[in-house]
């Protein structure tokens, strides 16, 4: 008792206090200054009904926190984020961090029935996660359904402290985020088109950043203007969150330097146009001309259009204007100049444009492409047809589905990541996703006169810290068509592609080991192949799919899984206590 009594004197504790600040002053500048500290950053996330005006018809879309695009995210790079989302809408929703490696926080990663099941009416989630050895522009985005064609904003990745970009500090940085406009309800369209087993409606106008521009019906006002002084350089953050279709960027009257892609910086190399998949991000810097020119610059998106399907032929733009040297000098209606976009179908430019994208492979950001390959796997991408069920409308009983492998995906009612995590994976899914196409045709010439495919909810189970090689494959049944394909949980190396199909043999030797583009989603060409390389070093589920959201839905998807290591910082968490129940 005499011990505990000394313990507690105020003598005691004044002494103690006065020591504990003492070391703390000690420790306060070791730990501002420790490499990889980062702060912890705090959103909230309402999911909230809001009416919307484009093309002059108001409608009710579901939003974050109100606003459409959503809000922007920033962050530095080791930084931790939390952020809480409250959903106070009819439909169920999930939201996916697109291109965060998500290391060990699976549970945060947001594809609806893959990491997670969804947020119901009235129920909240935490994301949490901590962004490792990032930074540049990704985005977030709903992941369920069709709701990410209005829920969807950027994610702005700064260097740590005292970190510089390895290209010229920008006056300034802008996020563009291009997006596709329906004037009926996305929900609507897509579950019309499932239930007849047809194609959906295509959208009525692209956007930038939310609005059409004035090419649209009553669209004047609604035009994105980037304001800009002569002879300055802006870090444009280009974001390509549209639903169904890749797009070709273009400054009349000016040149654009990529410098980065998917959040990894690459060679910088000068371009007119910039082709962006969905899913994908690229950073560009403009440079504007060092006197003010007596003329107004049209921006514009239109899709590249790969496939025969119908598609939004249509053209989005915004303004680029000088600030004016005075106001008696605008008098005069400026011209405005417009644009020279690639025909829409120029898979040429598509392919030629794609191999300039190179790593920087230097001593500060190297390229660690996997030099030894422990699994090969070749997968078939592409369409096919399905018998419909009893409860479809469809015309010849048949509807046009998508396939990996001749596997179009079923997501299941429960998410993959519980299921794995728990050992419950009987009756949810099943280890026998084929490594390559059940039998070998001629990918790319006459399609075999059997189109029909198989469906389950198969998934590849990989060791981990596993080297991987994937050549995606496309296939010219019902069509030829580029494949923007998302892998979640990784980046990946493209270290080729060709058109035509894959020979093992004269095509890898041409493989690019050295410096190679490092991304999170890429287009498989047009009635040709890629060839990726990734190490399985992040244990969990991970989702691989189209981005073109009508072929996710038609189950064009199917799943990873990587095993946790023997080491305890190679072995995924169990879930938070706030997850989701289905």
């Amino acid at each position: 008792m005499a011990g505990s009594t000394a313990v507690s004197s105020p003598a005691y504790l004044k002494a103690t206090l006065v020591a504990s600040f003492a070391l703390l002053w000690i420790l306060v500048p070791y730990v501002a200054s420790a490499k990889h500290a980062g702060i912890t950053r705090h959103y909230k996330f309402n999911i909230k009904l809001q009416n919307v005006t484009r093309l002059c018809k108001t409608k009710s879309i579901v939003t974050v926190n109100g606003k459409f695009p959503g809000p922007r995210i920033i962050a530095r790079e080791g930084d931790r984020l939390l952020i809480k989302v409250v959903n106070h809408v009819q439909n169920n929703i999930t939201l996916h961090w697109h291109g965060i490696r998500q290391l060990r926080s699976g549970w945060a990663d947001g594809p609806a029935y893959i990491t997670q099941c969804p947020i119901q009416t009235g129920q909240s989630y935490v994301y949490n996660f901590t962004v490792t050895g990032q930074r540049g522009t990704l985005f977030w985005h709903a992941h369920i359904s069709w709701l990410r064609a209005t829920v969807y904003g950027p994610i702005v990745i700064l260097p740590k402290r005292r970190a510089s970009y390895p290209f010229p500090q920008p006056f300034k940085e802008v996020p563009i985020i291009f997006g596709e406009w329906w004037k009926a309800d996305t929900e609507t369209v897509i579950n019309q088109a499932m239930q007849t087993g047809s194609a959906p409606n295509v959208s009525d106008a692209y956007t930038i950043n939310g609005l059409p521009g004035p090419l649209y019906n009553c669209s004047a006002k609604d035009t994105f203007k980037l304001k800009v002084k002569p002879g300055k350089t802006y870090l444009l953050r280009l974001i390509n969150a549209a639903l169904n279709n890749e797009l070709f960027f273009s400054i009349a009257n000016h040149t654009l330097t990529v410098v980065e892609t998917d959040a990894v910086y690459v060679k910088p190399f000068k371009t007119q146009t910039v082709l962006i998949t969905p899913g994908q991000t690229t950073n560009v810097l403009l440079t504007t001309k060092s006197k003010t020119p007596n003329a107004t610059f049209l921006m514009a998106a239109r899709p590249y259009v790969s496939g025969p399907a119908a598609f939004d032929n249509s053209t989005t733009t915004g303004l680029v204007e000088y600030e004016k040297a005075s106001v008696s000098s605008n008098k005069n209606k400026t011209p405005l100049l417009k644009p020279l976009l690639p025909k829409l179908n120029d898979t040429n430019f598509s392919f030629k444009y794609n191999q300039r994208i190179r790593s920087l492979a230097s001593k500060k950001f190297p390229a660690y492409v996997p030099q030894i390959v422990q699994k090969h796997f070749f997968f078939t991408v592409g369409l096919g047809i399905i018998s419909c069920s009893q409860n479809q409308t469809c015309p010849n009983n048949t509807m046009v589905v998508a396939a990996i492998n001749n596997v179009s995906f079923v997501l299941p009612k429960t998410a993959l990541l519980q299921s794995h995590f728990f050992n419950r994976s009987k009756g949810v899914y099943t280890t026998d996703f084929p490594a390559n196409p059940a039998f070998k045709f001629n990918y790319t010439g006459t399609p075999p006169n059997n189109s029909m495919v198989s469906n389950g909810t198969k998934v590849v189970v990989l060791p981990f810290n596993t080297t991987v090689e994937l050549v995606l494959q496309d296939t010219s049944i019902i069509a030829a068509e580029s494949h923007p394909l998302h892998l979640h949980g990784f980046n990946f190396f493209v270290v080729g592609m060709g058109f035509g199909n894959f020979d093992p043999k004269r095509d890898t030797a041409k493989y690019n080991l050295v410096d190679p583009a490092e991304r999170n989603t890429v287009g498989v060409p047009s009635g040709g192949w890629v060839a990726i390389r990734f190490r399985a070093d992040n244990p969990g589920v991970w989702f691989m799919h189209c981005h073109l959201e009508v072929h996710t839905s038609w189950g064009l998807k199917m799943a990873w899984v990587v095993l946790d290591g023997k080491k305890p910082n190679q072995k995924l968490p169990p879930p938070p206590s706030d997850l989701p129940k289905c």
